[in-house]
């Protein structure tokens, strides 16, 4: 084996360091702070609510005598070149008062507005749209919760908002964030696949998540967030009005029916989903195909919720 030379090892430096970078990246980190994690909302938030100390009283200068005519002149050769006298110190010192306070930020920033408020607000701009064109183009502008501003693309849709069925899962991975549409990665494909298995494809099934903004890292949404988007997907479940909507996966069901099994308890079950014009659709509780990719044991439960939804959509073509 030849000996590594230093262009060789710098290389190989050079490609350890860019893959760390990328790690990073692909984690959520777009800035070097410190050496530990700081909560930076409540620093902001003690500093707003910490009172200002009293300035220092101001000290006036005691008057100067006036120079004589012998010192004068000493004065003026002591004073720098193009100035033609000498510094004067009676001048007015700047003041040591501290800057205005700005005033509170209200909903349209993440830091500036607190969950229970932007959750409110949320839901009282997303009952003003009218349709799923604007609904999409109001989360694009939204900024009451921080996911945005980590998340490369906004996730709102993808298939046929015309359709009978609506799949509804938790938040975008790193594929759906690239792309910007959900289920596009490996999940995506096996729930291509669960839906090709009862007759469905993107053209004939709507496909959504509760949270539309990838959180760092591939993390769990925090409850905050979780309350501060549901808003968005019950207006878009609203507009969108399928016959029946399948939650996929523990979150998307405990959000969207209220109940607090785990998802292996509550699959396999409908719940009622009641809509704000008192008309009450089915939700179909099953697995996340991201959870199905780590226990393939249990594709079979999947497998009989998908065949339960196949008897339900058929069940109501025929009452149709």
């Amino acid at each position: 084996m030849e000996p590594m030379t230093a262009r060789s090892a710098e290389h190989d430096a050079r490609a350890d360091l860019i893959s760390y970078l990328d790690f990073h990246v692909e984690a959520g980190v777009d800035a070097a702070l410190d050496e530990r994690p700081h909560d930076r909302f409540a620093e902001a938030e003690a500093a707003a609510q910490a009172p200002h100390p009293e300035p220092a009283p101001r000290r006036e200068p005691a008057p100067r005598s006036e120079p004589s005519a012998r010192s004068e002149p000493s004065a003026r050769r002591d004073a720098p070149s193009g100035e033609g006298a000498p510094l004067d110190f009676r001048r007015e010192l700047p003041s040591r008062d501290p800057p205005p306070r700005e005033p509170p930020r209200t909903y349209g920033n993440a830091a500036g507005a607190k969950p229970g408020e932007a959750a409110d607000d949320a839901r009282a701009r997303a009952a003003e749209m009218n349709t799923l064109e604007e609904l999409e183009a109001l989360l694009r502008g939204f900024e009451g919760c921080s996911l945005r501003f980590t998340a490369k693309n906004l996730v709102f849709a993808d298939g046929n908002p015309q359709a009978r069925v609506m799949f509804v899962g938790e938040a975008p991975g790193a594929d759906e964030d690239r792309i910007g549409k959900p289920f596009m990665g490996r999940s995506g494909q096996l729930l291509d696949r669960m839906m090709a298995a009862i007759g469905l494809d993107r053209t004939m099934a709507y496909v959504s998540n509760v949270v539309p903004w990838r959180p760092p890292g591939n993390r769990n949404p925090t409850p905050q967030e979780i309350a501060i988007c549901r808003p968005f997907v019950e207006r878009q479940i609203e507009l969108a009005s399928p016959d029946i909507l399948v939650c996929l996966g523990a979150p998307a069901t405990q959000t969207l029916t209220g109940t607090k099994d785990g998802i292996l308890k509550a699959r396999g079950r409908f719940y009622p989903y009641r809509l704000r014009d008192g008309r009450e659709i089915r939700a179909l509780a099953t697995l996340h195909p991201a959870y199905l990719l780590r226990q393939p044991v249990q594709k079979r439960l999947a497998w009989r919720d998908f065949r339960m939804l196949k008897s339900a959509l058929d069940g109501s073509a025929l009452a149709k």
